[in-house]
């Protein structure tokens, strides 16, 4: 890592994202986006979160209020900023207060009255794309015909992501042979995903059927939540065996928690760079390879001990503890030299001949994705695994039983409820 290397330009290489959802502190300041341009960290996009279609249509509010209430004022404001510099800016959809998306599964009529005012707040921001954070049980047409209808309205260069859960695009290793279906093709990838059917997650639908489907090419990227029990982002294990399983390197960026409080599977901001190295140097060509990581949340990004004294160490003289945050990631992923460290011979690409490069992926077959999603270190989470077990031993697996746990705030009892009632034998 060299702190003066000269960084990409924002429209090329991996990116960086940071999602922008705590606004203010307890005191009603303001945390400032602009550092993150004064600093020169090698942003790439930034994710407002996050906008919700609450009950009657035009009912839209941002995070508790009004996307138009003045509060917000500074925040527009600095949205032209990071635009004016070449930083896209997209708004989040939905999240974990669920119900956004059930308002836009109706009929025809009902649905362009939820859609219709959500286009609105788009185009009077001037959003660059949104991102679908799904985290409710809906059908994929629902989804499908949100895409569609984003694409139509806003134009080609209109950014359309997603956000699942990791395990969302890792197959199932479980499923028998007889049962799986024909052996589709991502528009992602090179080639077939021999395990069509997932593990666990959040969205109620297919991701490797929506990204089989015409609307897959719609899609710019994943930001994949590797944290809260869901995927893991302290070595490249679990990102390796989303790519060999056929998803196209440049449209999985590896999501990660920026603050121990911000929820479980917290990686220090050291080994993330080591991390983003080795990504980088496995899948990283000019203009395609790796999709990048992204941070949640911005507003405490590196606001801990080992962060701290990490980024203080490389001497980069950042204004903020946010902007050192994502400078070290930015000097990672996004300079243009060459990078000396090379992913270690014990990650999943490297086991497999070369996975990481993509050479290996028309030779993988299902028995080896199989062997690598059953050997996946195990997802560390928020709650003790005493309490996930507890949950395990009545039958449903680690993901229900995350899953359920972190629906619950953690309460076992009330966990176990919801399992055997979404879940019942």
């Amino acid at each position: 890592m060299t702190p003066n290397a000269k960084l990409l330009p924002p429209s090329t290489g991996p990116r960086l994202i940071v999602y922008h959802q705590t606004f203010h502190d307890s005191n009603g300041t303001y945390h400032s986006l602009l550092p993150l341009l004064t600093n020169n960290t090698g942003i790439t996009h930034v994710i407002v979160a996050a906008i919700h279609l609450n009950d009657g249509p035009g009912n839209i509010t941002l995070n508790d209020d009004k996307p138009d209430d003045k509060r917000f004022d500074q925040l527009w404001g600095e949205v032209n900023w990071l635009q004016g510099s070449g930083v896209k800016v997209l708004g989040m959809l939905g999240g974990a207060a669920k119900g956004s998306y059930e308002k836009l599964s109706g009929d025809e009529e009902s649905f362009e009255a939820y859609y219709t005012p959500l286009a609105a707040l788009i185009t009077a921001r001037s959003l660059s794309g949104l991102d679908l954070d799904i985290e409710e049980d809906i059908p994929l047409s629902t989804a499908t015909r949100l895409i569609s209808r984003l694409r139509a309205d806003f134009g080609p260069e209109f950014l359309i992501t997603l956000a699942p859960v990791a395990t969302a695009l890792i197959p199932d290793p479980k499923i028998p042979a007889h049962l799986r279906p024909p052996r589709p093709m991502l528009a992602s990838g090179p080639t077939p995903n021999p395990l069509h059917p997932t593990l666990r997650h959040l969205s109620g639908f297919s991701y490797p059927e929506l990204e089989c489907s015409v609307y897959g090419k719609e899609i710019a990227w994943y930001n994949t939540q590797f944290y809260c029990g869901w995927g893991d982002a302290f070595t490249t294990e679990w990102y390796d065996t989303i790519i060999a399983a056929g998803w196209k390197p440049e449209k999985i960026v590896m999501g990660v928690v920026t603050n121990e409080a911000n929820g479980g599977g917290y990686v220090d901001v050291g080994r993330l760079a080591v991390v983003a190295q080795q990504l980088r140097q496995s899948y990283y060509k000019v203009g395609k390879g790796f999709g990048g990581m992204m941070g949640w949340e911005y507003f405490n990004a590196g606001d801990c001990e080992d962060d701290i004294a990490y980024v203080a160490s490389l001497d980069l003289n950042n204004e903020t503890v946010q902007a050192g945050w994502v400078k070290t990631l930015g000097l990672s992923l996004r300079t243009d030299v060459d990078l000396d460290t090379t992913p270690t011979a014990s990650s999943s690409g490297a086991a497999l001949g070369g996975v990481g490069g993509g050479s290996g992926l028309q030779n993988i077959t299902a028995d080896q994705i199989r062997n690598m999603v059953s050997n996946l270190p195990a997802a560390r989470a928020a709650w003790p695994d005493e309490e996930v077990q507890k949950l395990v031993v009545l039958g449903f697996s680690r993901q229900e039983a995350l899953a359920a746990l972190n629906a619950t705030e953690g309460d076992t009892e009330m966990a176990a409820g919801f399992l055997f009632e979404r879940y019942p034998s």
